[in-house]
């Protein structure tokens, strides 16, 4: 029996040489987003096409990937979320000339896709991993978006020096927020969001790179866990 765990990992493509101006390149960040107290995910449902999918979309002119894969993920899901840093393989340099500590997780995509729009239009996507926010965080930005007529309010960033067993702590046993009418046009008015458990998350994304994003984005998570565990033993 195939399962979750044993179904082949996906590959990364060969790499490609190609060209696109401003006017034919649409670049987009989506998010998977984990309730790590519960070992959840969010999954959203499109309830007239009938099909599963990881938040996302366009990033804003002039706005950072990264928060806009958070931004995506809210107001697709309603769930309020910060990029996570996980000890993630990937060839960004560590900035020069910086006094900051260099850390062992990073906050880059897990994956990208490059997707045709059209026949002359490309679509870059980066696939982040997110968490929920801590009680204290929600509440505070629900109350200066609701003082701002509604605007988005982007989280502050993952503590440097915070473990994920002190972060879990934070959530007292409470379920995350999830906020109501959140999506942005008619289409997103029609979408659903679920905290599945990941081995349901990737059954519902099976065949997409999506499943991946979630079982990758898991295993990261439980490997920062260990490695800070046993730096503390």
């Amino acid at each position: 029996m195939t399962t979750s765990h044993t179904r082949p990992r996906p590959t990364s493509n060969l790499p490609v040489i190609a060209n696109f101006d401003s006017a034919h390149l649409t670049i987009g960040a989506g998010v998977a987003i984990f309730h790590l107290a519960t070992s959840r995910v969010v999954v959203c449902y499109h309830s007239k096409e009938k099909y599963w999918f990881l938040p996302k979309g366009r990033r804003d002119a002039g706005e950072d990937s990264g928060t806009g894969a958070e931004r995506e993920g809210f107001e697709e899901s309603g769930y309020r979320n910060r990029l996570l840093p996980i000890p993630l393989r990937h060839r960004q340099p560590q900035a020069h000339n910086s006094d900051a500590a260099v850390s062992s997780f990073a906050k880059e995509p897990i994956w990208t896709q490059l997707m045709p729009v059209t026949r002359s239009t490309q679509y870059m996507l980066f696939w982040y991993i997110a968490e929920t926010l801590p009680p204290e965080i929600e509440q505070s930005l629900s109350e200066k978006s609701t003082q701002a007529n509604g605007t988005y309010m982007a989280p502050p960033p993952y503590p440097e020096t915070m473990t994920l067993a002190e972060r879990i702590d934070l959530d007292k046993k409470l379920a995350p927020v999830r906020h109501e009418n959140t999506g942005v046009n008619e289409d997103e008015a029609l979408y659903e969001s679920h905290l599945l458990s990941i081995d349901e998350a990737q059954r519902k994304l099976s065949g997409t790179i999506m499943a991946d994003v979630v079982r990758t984005g898991w295993e990261q998570i439980q490997t920062r866990m260990e490695l800070e565990q046993n730096s503390r033993s």
